[in-house]
């Protein structure tokens, strides 16, 4: 059940890069355990859109808040402890390489909680235990297959008890047969009422688990909507004709 309250809302935000607009007065909300998709063509300012709403870029124009609290309000002396609040999973795993899984998921608990080296390193056992990697601490990214990175990745977020995930196409870098083991930890995540936020071409997990369907083109919110948008039929919209052609490139 979700909250009726925004835990996260972003307020009109543009983003304009070399002249370009990237992001074009983007406005969304969500609830409290809401799972939000976003789909659109490459180009559209969907990855912009996470950065924006974590602040790793700021906004020309607009403003995100967390818990009703604003990001523009806190200035750059405090917006660490914003980002520290919402967590963000990239493309890319940025695991780092001279640490086994156990120590890339500690790293943050210790550098930037400031948490002893047992207490960190007992907290990143238990969320690799939640992404299911508890037999891999030793491993180091060199030994880990794509799909284990990720959850990594995903487990070094979660220690650091944040109130949004943002996941940025969190499996565009893997194998089709390590993309599920990846999406089943996020469906996990969602069902505990993690709070998400996530970019992704995988439209099959975006109909069953969504809660909104947000579809961006040009650096607009074009269509929003519940996981029935993406459904062709007559008078469908510019969400469902993307979904038709990208299925009639991918098979599916």
């Amino acid at each position: 059940m979700t909250s009726t309250t925004p835990l996260l809302e972003v307020s009109r935000i543009s983003r304009i890069i070399d002249g370009k607009t990237i992001l074009d007065d983007v406005s969304l909300s969500l609830n409290k355990g809401d799972l939000k998709v976003v789909i659109g063509p490459s180009g559209g300012g969907k990855s912009t859109l996470l950065q924006c709403i974590n602040f790793l870029q700021v906004p020309n124009s607009g403003d995100v808040f967390l818990a009703g609290q604003s990001a523009r309000a806190m200035g750059r002396r405090n917006i660490c402890g914003f980002r520290q609040k919402i967590g963000m999973i990239f493309q890319d795993f940025n695991l780092f390489d001279h640490l086994n899984a156990l120590d890339n998921v500690a790293v943050a608990l210790r550098k930037v909680k400031g948490e002893k080296k047992v207490q960190a390193r007992k907290r990143a056992m238990s969320e690799l235990e939640r992404v299911g990697l508890a037999d891999k601490f030793h491993l180091y990214p060199s030994q880990l297959s794509g799909g284990q990175k990720q959850r990594v990745s995903l487990a070094r977020a979660l220690a650091m008890d944040p109130m949004v995930m943002l996941l940025d196409e969190p499996t565009s870098a893997l194998d089709p047969e390590l993309i599920g083991e990846v999406l089943n930890v996020i469906a996990q995540l969602s069902l505990s009422g993690m709070t998400m936020l996530m970019v992704t071409h995988q439209i099959g997990f975006a109909r069953h688990l969504t809660t909104e369907i947000i579809f961006m083109e040009e650096g607009r919110v074009v269509e929003t909507g519940p996981p029935e948008l993406l459904e062709a039929g007559p008078g469908g919209g510019r969400a469902a004709d993307f979904c038709a052609k990208l299925a009639e490139v991918t098979g599916r």
